[in-house]
């Protein structure tokens, strides 16, 4: 190897004592680098000899030591630290001398069109080289960046311990990293020189939109290239195969072959197939301070999906400075000018166009309380009465809510994804869906969250105890139609469902106008939940009238005649329906006058109450 020459000079900035930088393991939130301790432990490297320095040195807390590169070429000697537009920051965390290698931080910033800031930031935390798992958590090669913004945020890094906190927050959802507005990140969780190919990711990307340029996210949609890892004998026990693999990988038989002539030490490669989504809208747009992020509604496919490997993105400037290589354990990441993914404008039509998907599945935050930054997290198709994290339940997923929301299951995508507005509820509901339920939490008592202030990704918790029981409404699909036409009620959490009401029993069409998700956008999904809020809220007006016509007052359920908000009339146009009809059976039932009892539950059911007399 050609030896490298530089220049290096030392230069006090002035003559100091040493001091520590002022907010170095306060209790203050750490936003920024400390400073350097000593500014006579500055140490400049001019490689090319040009007259300016192109590599600053020093350390941080207490002897950490710290690099940056000049990729721009506007360092000046005296200067403190590199600058946050076209430079790179390498943290030597475990001090062993190389930079950029395992256990150490490594951060780069690009500008891509010269406006002084940075579009995109590459962080990549490296694991220890002995870890050979399927993915290592506390590792990451992520890029966020912005489009159609200017606000200069991008991952929030914890400087006092040098860990990235991507999910701190102020509050339920005011997180530091840039989740908010128009902006989208790549992540794998694994140390950079574990891949193979640097310009494909796992979450690749996900994607947060703002529709309404307000500086907050309306929609989010995360798409996943499921990785492919090296067979191992780390891996005995595991089958090589990571939960969500497609069967077209796992019964691969030859997948040595698939890592034949790469690097040993490179065991991460990429499928160039989207094979599992989630799309999730804030249908009412009621985000805002202490409630940043309020998702109501999210879809989940899985399957072969689509191949994107043809989405080739090229950016300006984003090459490192190529002097600097042999300062780096791994500088494969300082090359790349190109990152392969679906992006923002791609990602929604690809799903429903491109995509071959085996099934699909529905959440809907029925009692309006999540605050996570990716989606209402999943309900999936397990026990209907298990409650707690990893139990099988509904709520199997980590981070779904015990209770409090509805969830449907399309298990062979016949609906490919499409929604249509039930008559017996006037909700929204899942076409093809076999089967759903709803968890009721009716005072959004139970809610999950995140751990407190910098705490690991592993901390993902539920913010309050798991109840011992619930209600649970469960529906299906009976008659095979692509439509729920029997719903059963267990009101007192027994586990037994003590009410059951078939639509065909009652001589009511299950069917409804099908709703072509793959060709509606944010604003129209908007309009559509206010459109059936403002009909389920004139039904319930309706209602009203009509039990108090039967004898029955509507004033104990005053607290629900007085909405303020669009899910407040969502959520309490059900609930007062609900109740005055349940009343109003209770009474016919007391009277024993059976055909005014059939009367409305086909009113109800049907959702047409316009006709119904006393």
């Amino acid at each position: 190897m050609k030896k490298l020459s530089v220049f290096v000079f030392l230069m006090p900035l002035f003559v100091s004592a040493q001091t520590h930088y002022w907010n170095e393991k306060t209790q203050l939130i750490p936003w920024r680098l400390p400073l350097v301790s000593d500014s006579k432990n500055i140490e400049y490297i001019d490689l090319d000899k040009d007259g300016d320095p192109d590599i600053l040195k020093t350390t941080i807390l207490d002897g950490i030591p710290i690099m940056w590169i000049d990729d721009d070429d506007d360092m000046k000697y005296g200067d403190l630290e590199g600058d946050q537009d076209n430079d790179c920051l390498l943290v030597d965390k475990n001090r062993d001398g190389k930079f950029a290698g395992p256990m150490d931080l490594s951060i780069d910033w690009t500008d891509t069109n010269g406006d002084g800031i940075a579009d995109v930031q590459l962080l990549v935390i490296n694991g220890d080289i002995n870890t050979r798992s399927f993915f290592d958590w506390k590792s990451d090669v992520m890029y966020m960046i912005d489009f159609g913004e200017k606000d200069g945020i991008h991952n929030f890094i914890n400087w006092n311990d040098l860990v990235m906190g991507g999910w701190e927050h102020s509050g339920y959802s005011n997180f530091y990293t840039d989740y908010h507005g128009n902006t989208l990140f790549l992540k794998m969780s694994a140390s950079s020189f574990r891949i193979n190919d640097l310009r494909y990711s796992w979450e690749n990307p996900f994607i947060f939109y703002d529709e309404d340029n307000d500086g907050l996210s309306e929609m989010a949609i995360r798409l996943v290239d499921m990785p492919i890892f090296r067979p191992s004998k780390d891996y005995v026990g595991k089958v090589n195969y990571p939960y969500g693999m497609t069967d077209t990988q796992k019964n691969n038989p030859k997948m040595d072959s698939l890592f034949k002539g790469v690097d040993s030490e490179r065991d991460i490669q990429f499928s160039k197939q989207i094979s599992w989504v989630s799309i999730a809208w804030d249908l009412d747009n009621d985000n805002g301070q202490s409630n940043e992020f309020d998702f109501d509604m999210s879809l989940c496919f899985s399957g072969e999906g689509f191949n994107y490997a043809d989405q080739v993105h090229t950016f300006k400037n984003m090459k490192g400075l190529a002097a600097a290589d042999s300062l780096l354990y791994d500088s494969r990441w300082r090359h790349n000018d190109q990152l392969i993914y679906t992006d923002q404008k791609s990602a929604y039509p690809s799903i429903f166009k491109k995509g071959k998907w085996n099934s699909c599945w529905m959440t809907f935050d029925e009692d309006d309380d999540c605050n996570r930054w990716e989606r209402v997290e999943l309900y999936e198709p397990k026990n209907l009465w298990k409650i707690g994290r990893s139990s099988g339940g509904l709520d199997n997923n980590n981070q779904a809510d015990a209770i409090g929301d509805r969830g449907e299951f399309d298990a062979d995508n016949s609906g490919k994804g499409r929604l249509y507005i039930a008559p017996f509820d006037g909700r929204i509901h899942l076409l093809g869906a076999e089967w759903g339920t709803w968890r009721i939490d009716m005072s959004a008592a139970c809610f999950q969250g995140y751990g407190g202030l910098y705490a690991p990704a592993t901390s993902f918790e539920r913010l309050t105890k798991n109840p011992e029981r619930c209600a649970t409404i469960r529906y299906s699909d009976t008659n095979k139609n692509g439509f729920i036409d029997c719903i059963e009620y267990d009101l007192d959490g027994d586990t037994i469902f003590e009410d059951k009401v078939s639509l065909m029993e009652l001589g009511i069409d299950d069917k409804a106008s099908i709703i072509e998700t793959g060709n509606m956008n944010y604003r129209s999904m908007n309009k559509l939940f206010s459109k059936l809020t403002n009909e389920m809220w004139m039904r319930a007006e309706k209602v009203v009238k009509i039990a108090e016509k039967q004898g029955i007052s509507s004033s104990w359920y005053a607290f629900w005649k007085q909405p303020r908000t669009i899910n407040e009339h969502y959520q309490y146009a059900y609930w007062l329906t609900f109740y005055l009809y349940k009343d109003m059976c209770h009474k016919a039932l007391l009277s024993g006058d059976k055909s005014l009892k059939i009367k409305l539950d086909k009113a109800y059911y049907s959702g047409d109450w316009g006709t119904f007399h006393n």
